[in-house]
């Protein structure tokens, strides 16, 4: 199984290296802003990645299930409740 440390290692090398090395391949009259450009995507893109990843690691609101919904799961993967009630959705 692959470490925690690895796909954020990756995607950061990633876009590290379009935000650093790519610019200096910018050619044309505007040169300095689309060397800026190009930085300023990658910086965000890893930004916006890095939060989603993140998010995704460690959540802080989980799904909301109904007592219904828990009764059902529990029956489907083997852990029936013994406790039974009455459940008004």
């Amino acid at each position: 199984m692959v470490e925690a440390y690895v796909p954020p290692v990756i995607i950061t090398c990633i876009w590290a290296f379009i935000g650093i090395i790519c610019p200096f391949f910018a050619r044309g009259p505007n040169r300095g802003v689309t060397q800026c450009c190009i930085m300023l995507t990658a910086v965000t893109c890893w930004l916006f990645w890095l939060c989603c990843y993140l998010t995704q690691l460690n959540p802080l609101i989980g799904p909301k299930l109904s007592m219904n919904e828990i009764m059902i799961m529990a029956r489907e993967w083997g852990n029936e409740i013994k406790d039974t009630m009455d459940v008004v959705a």
